[in-house]
């Protein structure tokens, strides 16, 4: 495929090996235009950048080689990797996002994006729960790249994970609330075995953490609140891993 290549000085100075690189993050702009987004992702005092942007044309800008740490994930966990930066490739899609107003990716982005992953994901020999959206790794901090973005198909695309579970049964289960403590600590520990890190006050991580859950994984309701449904698709998945 096609790269068009720009330069963002936002990178560390120390090559990396192949072997460090193990997860793919996606990102939204969360910017008005695609020219503010490139401006601010090439701008040394913004102190931010991605390996790679897509616009909504489907075009693919290159910005920091892969084998540099871009400065995209910032403070993050996901399994046992801290601070995502030093092992991750980052790759930003041109959307305004929720601020600004947040709409569906376009078809040609997500070709590109499928097309870049299916590259990176074999070069790097990257596993499928390491395949992550921004929100997954920094749920008290992130919320992209959102709802709209289409992770089922890229599933179907061997991309990521997604669940095989039953959609009826699922919206029978949902709003269905969570109280146990023994049911609480059993999804705690299959978003563990997924990815997912509590962080900060309990309270507040757990609510933010099912909220990141629910709007990759569940998007018709995203309220931050433990239920039934949430609870049978993080066991689902579990099990995939």
């Amino acid at each position: 495929m096609k790269i068009k290549r720009l330069y963002s000085p936002n990178f560390d100075q120390k090559k990396r090996t192949v072997k460090s690189i193990k997860i793919l993050v996606y990102h939204y702009t969360g910017m008005q235009s695609e020219r503010e987004a490139i401006i601010r992702l090439c701008k040394p005092t913004s102190k931010v950048s991605s390996h790679f942007l897509i616009s909504r044309s489907g075009k693919v800008y290159g910005l920091v080689k892969e084998n540099r740490s871009a400065w995209h994930a910032g403070k993050s966990c996901w399994g046992k990797y801290k601070n995502l930066n030093k092992n991750s490739i980052g790759i930003e899609l041109v959307n305004k996002g929720h601020q600004f107003g947040y709409v569906s990716f376009t078809k040609k982005q997500i070709l590109s994006l499928i097309q870049i992953s299916k590259k990176l994901i074999k070069k790097y020999k990257i596993k499928k729960k390491n395949i992550v959206g921004h929100s997954d790794i920094a749920p008290l901090r992130k919320l992209d790249p959102g709802e709209k973005f289409p992770w089922q198909k890229l599933s179907i695309n061997r991309i990521g994970i997604w669940n095989n579970c039953n959609r009826n049964l699922l919206q029978k289960y949902r709003g269905k609330n969570i109280f146990k403590r023994s049911e609480k600590i059993k999804f705690i520990k299959n978003l563990n075995k997924i990815g997912y890190r509590f962080i900060g006050s309990k309270i507040f991580a757990f609510k933010k953490t099912i909220s990141s859950f629910q709007r990759r994984h569940r998007t018709q309701l995203i309220n931050g609140i433990l239920d039934k449904e949430c609870m049978i698709i993080a066991e689902n998945l579990s099990k995939k891993l």
